[in-house]
């Protein structure tokens, strides 16, 4: 394939992979109104798949990812993240993340 083309097509794959994650996050509210649990967790599951693939197609690895989604969640818990306070749920999610 042609350098143009690859260029072309890696571009409209970004472009694509944009909207499925504006059509996730619609899903996912649309399931929130509903109240389907299962729905949300699909949703959620796929806004996620979404994120990391477009991630990488960003030239973000998937383990580039993660390390800076453990960062931020170490740097919200430090400075005292409403969620923490509230519910602890960085730290939950820190734990997790480090588990996986």
């Amino acid at each position: 394939m042609p350098k143009e083309m690859d260029v072309v097509k890696r571009a409209k794959v970004i472009e694509w992979l944009k909207t499925e994650v504006l059509d996730h996050v619609s899903r996912l509210f649309k399931a929130m109104w509903e109240g389907s649990t299962a729905r949300i967790g699909d949703c959620l599951a796929s806004l996620v798949m979404s994120s990391y693939i477009l991630g990488r197609r960003l030239g973000v690895s998937y383990r580039e990812l993660d390390d800076l989604l453990i960062d931020k969640l170490r740097k919200h818990r430090k400075e005292g993240h409403q969620l923490e306070d509230w519910y602890q749920d960085i730290s939950a999610l820190e734990e997790h993340m480090r588990k996986r």
